[in-house]
C-alpha cells in the first residue's frame, strides 16, 4: 500500500493534516463508525483530554482487531461538541498520531449524548 499527499499549489495550505491522500496498491479497506469517549464496560471518561484519548484508544482496538494500526488511517472526520476544544483537540490528535498526515474533517455540533464531547471515524487500509 502507498500513500502519497497531493497539494494543489491553487488551494490553500493546510496545517497538520493531508489535504487530500491517495492511496494505491491496498487490498483491503476499514470503516471504523464514529468511536465515542466509553470504555468497554460503559464508563466515559472525564474531561476532554480523557474523552479524546479513550476515542482514539478505541479506534486503535478496532484497528488492531482487523490486523491494521494508525500508519494505516487515510481519513479521519472528527465530530467537536464545541468550538472551544479545537486547538486541544489538534494538539491531542498530531500526539497520538505521532507526525501521520491523513485527510482530515472536523465538524462543529450536537453529539448524540450529551456527555460526549467528541466523536471520530476513520477510514484505513492495508
Amino acid at each position: 500500500m502507498k500513500l502519497r499527499e497531493i497539494a494543489s499549489e491553487k488551494a490553500p495550505e493546510t496545517v497538520n493534516y493531508a489535504p487530500a491522500v491517495e492511496l494505491t496498491g491496498h487490498e483491503r479497506l476499514l470503516f471504523v463508525s464514529g468511536q465515542i469517549p466509553v470504555a468497554r464496560g460503559g464508563a466515559v471518561a472525564e474531561g476532554f483530554a480523557a474523552q479524546t484519548r479513550q476515542v482514539w484508544a478505541n479506534i486503535l482496538h478496532h484497528l488492531e482487531a482487523a490486523g491494521m494500526d494508525y500508519d494505516n488511517v487515510v481519513k479521519v472526520t472528527t465530530y467537536l461538541s464545541s468550538h472551544e476544544h479545537r486547538m486541544e483537540y489538534r494538539a491531542l490528535r498530531d500526539e497520538i498520531l505521532g507526525g501521520r498526515r491523513p485527510a482530515l474533517t472536523v465538524v462543529i455540533c450536537d453529539i448524540f449524548d450529551p456527555a460526549w464531547l467528541l466523536e471520530v471515524d476513520v477510514i484505513a487500509a492495508a
